[in-house]
């Protein structure tokens, strides 16, 4: 399903303008994220999609039908929605988290379980920890959790506010990784709002990079945000002219190395299998260095 934004506004009651004038179109069956620093306007943006928020001026379609004209909890219920610290709820074992929307949309309670395990397996969760709760999990298992309970409805759209940012570095990049296979396998809209242009970079097909008052200071790819930034803003806030982006190739022992402007390797291109690799164990050799998705 695309969504579309046709010239939103948001004004809240003190008069903050969180939103102005905003226009985007976000392509179906791909992953678009909204990147900026705090009080751009891409939360309030991503909770207008499931009228959590509504506007105060302009349209937002999906799929041409203008999301304004039906119910907004029938509309919420069909579309998954993913939260910082994963928004489980205490009292409810795992199973029950997971299978909350779709026994609110009818689905018998045996159905509704069996679909809820089958999720737990979706998103890389061992079956055993079906009925345990929130608070005896880890902050990766109750984010995966939080996904898991998103997908529950299989819905054509998920939306996923700042999913990652209150785990560690380690477990934020294993799920980065879930993302990139879910959406993957699953094909679904998904709506990321990130502070993290690395993430955004790595998770994005079109990554929109916001300022103050929700506009938009470019969008496209991130080759070619990167390529070529469309001023000095954007150019500052994906670091450009940093270290870590200016990147070049060079030779050691044979091996071509991928090194950033201070000559730190930052990965390597090609190069034999490795023992360690030979062994079975699991080995990267960096990321992109344009950022998007690896092939």
């Amino acid at each position: 399903m695309s969504i579309e934004f046709r010239g939103v506004s948001k004004r809240f009651p003190d008069g903050t303008l969180a939103v102005e004038d905003f226009s985007l179109t976000v392509p179906s069956r791909s992953i678009t994220v909204l990147v900026g620093s705090s009080g751009c306007g891409k939360t309030t943006l991503l909770r207008m999609i499931n009228r959590m928020v509504d506007p105060t001026a302009g349209q937002i379609l999906i799929d041409d039908a203008d999301i304004s004209l039906g119910s907004p909890v029938a509309l919420r219920r069909r579309i998954g929605y993913v939260m910082q610290n994963s928004g489980l709820l205490p009292h409810r074992k795992v199973v029950d988290n997971v299978a909350t929307v779709p026994l609110l949309n009818g689905v018998p309670k045996r159905e509704a379980r069996d679909a809820a395990l089958a999720l737990l397996d979706t998103v890389g969760l061992d079956r055993s920890l079906a009925d345990r709760y929130p608070s005896q999990l880890s902050g990766g298992q109750q984010q995966r959790v939080g996904v898991a309970r998103g997908l529950a409805a299989n819905p054509n759209i998920l939306l996923m506010d700042e999913p990652f940012g209150a785990v560690d570095p380690i477990v934020r990049a294993e799920l980065q990784t879930e993302t990139l296979r879910l959406q993957r396998e699953l094909d679904k809209t998904v709506v990321f709002v990130t502070h993290d242009i690395d993430e955004a970079f790595l998770l994005g097909d079109q990554v929109v990079i916001l300022q103050k008052g929700g506009r938009i200071a470019q969008r496209g790819t991130p080759a070619e945000i990167l390529a070529s930034p469309a001023n000095d803003f954007v150019a500052e806030f994906v670091g450009a002219d940093r270290g870590r982006r200016v990147l070049r190739i060079e030779n050691v022992d044979g091996v071509d190395l991928v090194v950033d402007a201070d000559g730190r390797p930052a990965g390597r291109i090609g190069g034999a299998v490795t023992s360690e690799a030979k062994a079975g164990v699991r080995t990267t050799s960096g990321a992109p260095a344009q950022g998007g998705r690896a092939s």
